[in-house]
């Protein structure tokens, strides 16, 4: 009896992706102990590393009850989850404010149930994701003659998925996150077929517009406000990026900070607790600091190798995907993460304008972490379906 439960379940734990389980697994630890360290400094009587566990905990949950079903399944029901989550980003913009609709450090971009706040955009990723695959993947599947008019209509699909969830997030004043959308658009087009004839001038003319932007504001701020009508003084993030010493008591006090406790943190970093460094809400955003100040050069080091071991177990998975729908899926993924770790590490050390983007795994928050995980979920699904089919196939034999 005991022979004959254990092979019905070895075939379950065997169709897991444990290198993909085994690395959140360290993102977490990694998480938890450094928001527990970051509440050494006494900003808050409560200690978030407590509810990080109970979000990853939540997450893990609803990754693999997000396992159970199917690729095939997933896609079913992913227009469903894009109707609900765009009909959540619209009712931000129309209900007034309140308990359940607060404004929350300027802007009004969630939904608190009680003790819970959950921000419609976070999920909105992984959704816009879900939905960007399948529209590639239908198309591919009914386009039996390439042309460069066909990856044109499928340039048009993907922003019209695209385009009413960045509308509604950007209403939100919320430029990074639309920013995050562009950076999975870019990923989805590569791996959709589209011919490089349309995607190098697309890229390079997106290059040359944002290098443009970024050249007339710090040169000729002037010509920018009469062209566009933005006001030199809503320029203050970008300058204070550019020049925080001299912003340091405004806009560029995070940045400033953030220097000063990378920088003190040396090679091997104060040890943990021995945060000295004031950091406006550390556990966040700039969670990076954290990690640099008090792990130093060898701590941030060990957690991009860990980043590092996780994109390229991501980027063998889409390469062995036949199914274009995962394929497209990881690969948003893989372009959701990246940018999302370039532009927090690059915004804490002066390399990027600071933007609301949190570090993926790392920094607190239940909306970044359930959303990731429902990522996850996707992606183990993919596997564990994968090594099912497989598994059958080789039985067949």
């Amino acid at each position: 009896m005991a022979s004959s439960r254990q092979n019905t379940q070895r075939p379950f734990f065997r169709r897991l992706d444990w290198r993909l389980i085994l690395l959140i697994g360290v993102l977490c630890f990694i998480s938890i102990l450094t928001i527990h360290s970051a509440m050494s400094g006494g900003q808050y009587s409560a200690d978030f590393s407590i509810r990080q566990g109970f979000y990853y905990a939540l997450g893990a949950f609803l990754a693999l009850m997000i396992m159970i079903f199917s690729p095939k399944q997933i896609r079913k029901y992913t227009y469903i989850v894009y109707i609900i989550v765009v009909l959540l980003l619209i009712g931000l913009l129309i209900l007034p404010e309140s308990t359940i609709t607060p404004i929350i450090n300027g802007a009004k971009s969630w939904y608190r149930l009680g003790p819970i706040s959950i921000q419609p955009s976070e999920f909105m990723k992984i959704v816009m994701i879900l939905a960007l695959a399948n529209v590639v993947a239908r198309h591919n599947r009914f386009t039996f003659n390439k042309s460069l008019e066909t990856d044109f209509k499928l340039i048009l699909k993907v922003m019209g998925v695209s385009l009413i969830p960045m509308a509604l997030i950007l209403l939100q004043n919320d430029l990074g996150t639309t920013l995050v959308f562009l950076a999975i658009i870019a990923g989805v087009l590569i791996v959709s077929g589209v011919t490089w004839k349309i995607l190098a001038p697309l890229f390079g003319g997106a290059i040359f517009i944002g290098t443009s932007l970024i050249l007339s504001i710090i040169f000729k701020p002037e010509l920018l406000e009469n062209i566009s009508g933005i006001k030199t003084y809503q320029l203050g993030r970008v300058n204070s990026w550019l020049d925080p010493y001299t912003y340091s008591s405004g806009d560029g006090f995070h940045l400033t900070e953030s220097l000063k406790a990378i920088g003190s943190g040396q090679l091997s970093g104060k040890g943990f607790n021995n945060g000295e460094v004031y950091i406006p809400e550390n556990h966040t955003d700039f969670i990076f600091s954290v990690i640099g100040e008090e792990f130093g050069f060898i701590g941030a080091v060990v957690l991009l190798i860990v980043f590092l071991l996780l994109l390229l177990h991501l980027m063998r998975l889409a390469q062995l995907q036949d199914d274009l729908f995962s394929k497209t899926f990881i690969v948003g993924y893989i372009s959701l993460l990246l940018f999302h770790i370039l532009q927090n590490i690059g915004m804490t050390i002066q390399l990027l304008p600071i933007t609301g983007i949190p570090l993926p795994f790392i920094s607190y928050g239940g909306s970044s972490i359930w959303s990731l995980m429902m990522g996850i979920g996707v992606i183990l699904s993919i596997y564990y379906h994968q090594s099912q089919r497989q598994s059958i196939l080789n039985s067949k034999k």
